[in-house]
């Protein structure tokens, strides 16, 4: 339709054109004409003459009118001035007759040009059979039939070749107007569609061959589109004849840079990230992909870039890489980098023999810091410590914080021996401890905390990060152990305790599964030697007739998690040992220990209330020894449960009271029935001033607040005199009897007092 339109257009264009034409030329050569037609009285030509040139003025004029009755008008015209020339001037006006197929064929088509070619044809032919038409044809017969039928086939031939040339051409113009047309179409929506992607688009030309093998030709921006614009900044007038790669920066990649123009120089497609910079001077990054275009002699011609932003994408990229390889809270590298940082460095060992450290770092009394101050505080806390860490670090060391309060430092390289290695890593210890020490400043709030800090060397044959993160681990432990806030260096006889505490964990399950534990009971007496209460303690015994000390494994129970399993085995033991003394007639009042994870269970009480049940024994019948620092961490919590147990019954001791903590204030709040003096006193009693002191003032304050007050470690009779004599009301120790089985000890029981 548009390349119909477009001919129509010309057709009309050429159509005003030529009556401009015909007017001026006839009024150049008709007026002379019709005078010197009218100097010899030739009447007829003159009103031809003046008659044509008067219809196509008019026809000039009325534009108005549709442009095919126009061109009738004219083409008829045409047709009368040479009908009327051949009838007045002959057979030399025949040129005229071959005006109107030809026109017909330029101005209307195929079509109208063969219908007027047949009119004209017919019209010489009827003519030259009229007597004024003298068509003399020398060499033919006299026959005027046959002389017209050669004149009229003669110019059917000339004008058929005429007009059929030039409507041939129309019809191959009109065609290929169309698809010029429809290729116009095409390349619009082609160019819109590019100027409204959203990804860029650059194209450049490639202005000369490659200087050389393995170089890039230089390029030529021809054309960017909207998108490219909105995301760079810059105007399409602004980048037109620039390089293709010229929005490169000081961050860019040059190794993406080289590639894309290694690729380049072989004119193959390149496809890369970039960091780009836009016209403010601000970096994005972009997704491009280069294609190169050559001509038909395989010329690379141009260049096509056609680039996406990705700063979401990337910034997604960093955002999951940070959550996978750094902490959230500190920012630091957490356990998974550090453990490839290490295997990085042990890897490397072998071409760049030197020694380097790795160091557990562990913060104590943290959380008493969280716990007292929430976790927010504590949260600051951590983050000031990695801080401080980070500051003390060389650029090939690694500070991470691989959970909770503790960091693992990694010591890349610090000398080529043993000796000088371990001297620089216990002067780096040594900084981080003093600097741990220093008081944290939170919200206007000072905060102390020290660090313990475990130390191995590296690398070591036949280790992995793995090892040497336990090494260190197991150092740290040893510093915590000498009294935390120090620095210990790992040795293999940590190694060997480590795995002789695991193997001892592992049986104390299967024991405690099997039922090989068993409970003793040491009796305690008044200052008479008359039995008022016993307690229940836990023993180990193993095949070859000895025993484990609870001092070993009860440690290990506490930190396995064992402890809370063990101290309810304890409670039903304890409820059964009251049954069968009760059933024998010797009802005495049993203590056991309460582990402080044990108390906290949320069914302490109901445990303790369903052992009772159990054994059917009486609530007044039990004593459950508790740790100072039960009482006063989770005071409240605490207190509460002691309540709710004392209502049934049950009475409290303070078990190994004097070592824990100054505050006292919880001896008046909480429902306690006696106070243990711890063995360590009583061994310094009565010889020692000072520990003499100490029982002195535990049994006067005891006595005051009308509390019981039972010394445990008695071995001697000189400190049994002495806590007779400062009315002490319970003795227990190896001066009246060792820890017995429960049967031994109704025996022991039987046997006559003195």
């Amino acid at each position: 339709m548009a390349a119909s339109n477009d001919l129509a257009h010309w057709r009309g264009q050429v159509f005003d054109r030529l009556l401009q034409v015909v007017l001026l030329l006839g009024f150049i050569t008709a007026i002379p004409s019709a005078l010197l037609a009218a100097s010899e009285a030739i009447w007829s030509i003159v009103a031809l003459d003046l008659l044509a040139i008067g219809w196509i003025g008019v026809i000039w004029h009325w534009r108005a009118m549709p442009y095919r009755w126009r061109v009738w008008q004219f083409l008829i015209v045409a047709y009368l001035v040479g009908v009327g020339l051949l009838l007045k001037i002959g057979p030399v006006s025949q040129i005229y007759m071959m005006l109107m197929p030809v026109l017909a064929a330029l101005l209307l088509g195929m079509r109208p040009a063969l219908s007027t070619l047949v009119l004209t044809s017919l019209t010489i032919f009827f003519l030259g059979l009229h007597p004024d038409v003298a068509l003399h044809l020398p060499g033919t017969p006299d026959s005027p039939i046959l002389r017209a039928l050669i004149v009229a086939l003669n110019f059917l031939f000339i004008a058929a070749v005429l007009t059929l040339s030039c409507a041939f051409l129309l019809r191959h113009l009109e065609d290929s107007s169309q698809a010029l047309s429809q290729l116009n179409a095409e390349l619009g929506l082609t160019a819109t569609a590019l100027a409204r992607l959203n990804d860029m688009v650059m194209i450049a030309d490639v202005l000369d061959a490659p200087p050389g093998p393995g170089t890039v030709s230089a390029t030529r921006i021809i054309f960017v589109n909207d998108a490219f614009e909105r995301s760079s900044g810059y105007a399409r007038a602004e980048v037109l004849g620039r390089s293709l790669l010229f929005q490169q920066g000081p961050a860019t990649d040059t190794g993406e840079l080289a590639r894309i123009a290694a690729a380049m120089a072989l004119a193959q497609p390149a496809r890369a990230e970039l960091l780009n910079y836009n016209k403010a001077g601000k970096a994005y990054w972009v997704e491009a992909e280069l294609v190169p275009f050559t001509d038909a002699d395989g010329k690379q011609t141009h260049w096509v870039a056609v680039e996406r932003e990705i700063d979401e994408r990337k910034k997604s990229e960093a955002d999951i890489h940070r959550l996978a390889f750094y902490d959230v809270l500190t920012g630091l590298p957490n356990r998974r980098l550090l453990m490839d940082r290490i295997g990085h460095l042990l890897a490397a060992a072998p071409r760049a023999p030197a020694i380097s450290a790795l160091m557990f770092i562990d913060l104590d009394h943290f959380k008493h810091i969280n716990d007292a101050r929430g976790h927010a505080t504590g949260d600051a806390l951590l983050r000031l410590a990695g801080e401080r860490l980070a500051q003390l670090m060389r650029k090939a060391d690694t500070v991470a914080r691989i959970g909770g309060d503790e960091f693992v430092v990694l010591l890349a390289h610090l000398a080529g021996d043993l000796e000088s290695a371990a001297r620089a890593a216990a002067q780096v210890a040594e900084k981080i401890r003093a600097a741990i020490a220093r008081d944290f400043d939170i919200d206007g709030q000072s905060y102390h905390c020290s660090a313990s800090i475990g130390v191995t060397l590296l690398p070591k044959a036949g280790q992995q990060a793995h090892d040497l993160l336990r090494e260190a681990d197991i150092a740290m432990y040893r510093a915590k152990a000498e009294g935390r806030n120090g620095i210990a260096f790992f040795e293999a006889a940590m190694q060997a305790g480590v795995e002789r505490r695991l193997t001892l964990e592992r049986a104390l399950a299967r024991a405690l599964d099997a039922s090989e534990l068993c409970m003793h009971v040491q009796p305690q007496v008044d200052r008479h030697g008359r039995v008022t209460g016993a307690e229940l303690l836990m023993r180990w015994p193993q095949a070859d007739g000895s025993f484990i000390a609870p001092g070993i494994f009860i440690p290990i129970a506490e930190e396995s998690g064992l402890i809370v399993r063990l101290g309810h085995w304890a409670l039903r033991e304890a409820c059964r040992a009251a049954r069968v003394l009760a059933q024998a007639g010797r009802p005495v009042p049993l203590s056991v220990n309460v582990s402080p994870a044990q108390f906290r269970q949320p069914d302490f009480a109901a445990r303790v209330q369903a052992a009772l049940a159990e054994h059917g024994t009486p609530a007044g019948a039990l004593i459950l020894e508790l740790t100072e620092g039960l009482l006063i961490d989770q005071r409240e919590a605490s207190l509460a449960r002691m309540r709710e147990l004392a209502a049934l019954g049950i009475r409290f001791s303070i078990d190994d009271f004097g070592t824990g903590y100054s505050s006292l204030a919880y001896l008046t709040s909480m429902p306690l029935y006696e106070l243990k003096i711890d063995k360590r006193f009583i061994d310094d009693t009565p010889r020692d001033a000072r520990g003499t002191a100490i029982v002195q003032a535990i049994l006067a304050m005891a006595r005051h607040l009308g509390l019981r007050a039972v010394a445990e470690g008695v071995e001697t009779q000189e400190q049994a005199d002495f806590l007779i004599a400062h009315d002490c009301d319970g003795l227990q120790g190896y001066l009246y009897a060792r820890p017995m089985p429960l049967d031994d000890f109704l025996a022991w029981l039987a046997l006559p007092r003195t």
